[in-house]
């Protein structure tokens, strides 16, 4: 839990930029459009507040990467861990900022662009420069953030760890009589206690709630004979946490357990299925076809996984016709779930890392049912 990365460096966001370059070339686009999010942070360390005044990260083909910044924000921008990587280039309130980017696209083309772009700024560019045209990043280089480098890993290693300690201390946890949203406070704290900087979600789904699987914490009192779904997670040392594991107030009936062991296999299924060169979409068959086995497949509505990095919820997804093909680096969730609307749900999950011959999870809490007071 002391674990303390060494800080990403220069080089290591110019090394993203030029394979984001690279990808851009592959795919045939003239280069990258990148607004402030998950893409910027990911590309450069920068991590401004997005508003109606342009930032945006130009990676154009033949030319160096330019970062164009308001010039109330340069110093900002100057201070960030990649800018050495980069060229700033400032513009003051009264200039046109699309006139001031506009030749960094060099001869025009197709730019992949940040899916979170605002639209005002896609069209100031698309008016300034009519000889270009936009695709959204994700649909264009949806492997961008996709595969891990070392130091990432280690940082979503160290998130995996923080969530299982907080799965552990939980359980210790009084239930019964308490309100989801007291554990989802519990849950939000210890998350806060084991080092997380951000925290996403805490999903408490207790009884008939548990059905709905981003239920929001609400005042819905735990009582004995409650299945509680428990979702949770967040940013550590900027990299992505989630985990879900579903425990029983006081003892379970029979269908309860068979349920949950339901899921349980599901979710090991989908685990071991894990290895280099196959398509996503197999992670999600291997889980679902245990569920359709034990005669609950209509009750799995959701894809078995997601990924996860700089965000909690990024590309692949394990669903299927998701044809992608899984590489070593590769970080996402397996998460099969089973709902039985008006009386509970159970959902297991681990984050799971794809290596050169096959996969590790980096969730290690027991899997199996949990009995709680």
């Amino acid at each position: 839990m002391s674990f303390e990365p060494a800080p990403f460096t220069a080089e290591d966001y110019r090394a993203r930029i030029d394979r984001a370059a690279r990808s851009a070339a592959d795919a045939g686009l003239a280069g990258v459009l990148v607004a402030p999010g998950p893409d910027l942070v990911h590309l450069t360390g920068y991590r401004p507040i997005s508003t109606e005044r342009l930032t945006l990260l130009v990676i154009a083909a033949g030319r160096e990467p330019v970062l164009v910044v308001p010039t109330l924000e340069a110093p900002d921008a100057e201070h960030s861990a990649g800018a050495p990587a980069l060229t700033l280039l400032d513009w003051t309130d009264g200039r046109d900022p699309y006139a001031v980017t506009a030749p960094l696209l060099g001869g025009g083309g197709r730019f992949a662009v940040s899916d979170n772009a605002w639209a005002m700024h896609l069209l100031g560019l698309q008016k300034a420069r009519p000889d270009t045209s936009y695709t959204a990043l994700t649909e264009a280089l949806p492997m961008l953030r996709a595969v891990k480098d070392a130091a990432e890993l280690t940082r979503i290693e160290a998130a995996g760890a923080a969530a299982d300690a907080v799965y552990d201390k939980i359980l210790g946890v009084p239930f019964a009589g308490r309100r989801e949203s007291d554990i989802a406070a519990d849950l939000a704290a210890l998350l806060g206690e084991f080092g997380h900087s951000q925290v996403d979600f805490t999903v408490v789904g207790s009884g008939p709630n548990g059905a709905n699987p981003h239920h929001e914490a609400g005042d819905r009192v735990i009582v004995d004979g409650d299945m509680v779904v428990l979702d949770f997670g967040g940013l550590k040392h900027g990299y992505g946490s989630d985990t879900s594991r579903t425990v029983h107030v006081g003892e379970p009936t029979a269908e309860e357990r068979q349920v949950h062991e339901v899921v349980r296999e599901a979710q090991q299924a989908g685990c071991a299925a894990v290895r280099p060169g196959i398509a996503c979409q197999e992670i999600d068959r291997a889980a679902r076809a245990v569920i359709d086995a034990a005669g609950y497949g209509e009750r799995f509505i959701h894809r078995t996984g997601h990924g996860i990095g700089v965000t909690t919820h990024e590309p692949p997804y394990m669903i299927e016709g998701e044809e992608q093909l899984l590489m070593p680096g590769m970080c996402f969730s397996v998460e099969p779930g089973i709902y039985l609307p008006g009386r509970f749900g159970v959902r297991i999950e681990d984050i799971v890392t794809v290596t050169e011959d096959g996969g590790r999870r980096l969730n290690n809490t027991s899997r199996e049912m949990a009995l709680v007071e």
